[in-house]
């Protein structure tokens, strides 16, 4: 199986990356722009977290679809994505326990 086919995979990655990437922005680059002056760093981080959390959502809707997850489920992954560390808690609860296939769960 390759690694990015399974959609368990596909979500617990990028789930990972917008996760370490909102904490990356919060707890350094806005500190480096607001306290040390120095606004490149969000300049950098920010466009990064914002391609990961567009991909998070849309790897989100794919997991809806492809495991038949009720709205409520859909919005509560969706929701961690807004919480700084969200995204782990979400992946601790829910996505590592998701099959390796799309059968529905």
């Amino acid at each position: 199986m390759h690694f990015f086919n399974s959609p368990k995979i596909r979500l617990r990655v990028v789930g990972f990356a917008e996760g370490v990437s909102y904490l990356l922005l919060l707890f350094i680059g806005v500190p480096l722009k607001r306290i040390g002056g120095h606004p490149e760093a969000v300049e950098i981080l920010g466009p990064i977290h914002g391609l990961l959390f567009v991909l998070y959502i849309l790897t989100t809707i794919q997991a809806k679809t492809e495991y038949g997850w009720p709205l409520g489920k859909t919005a509560l992954a969706m929701l961690a994505s807004i919480i700084p560390g969200g995204t782990f808690y979400a992946d601790h609860k829910v996505f590592r326990h998701l099959p390796d296939n799309t059968e529905k769960v």
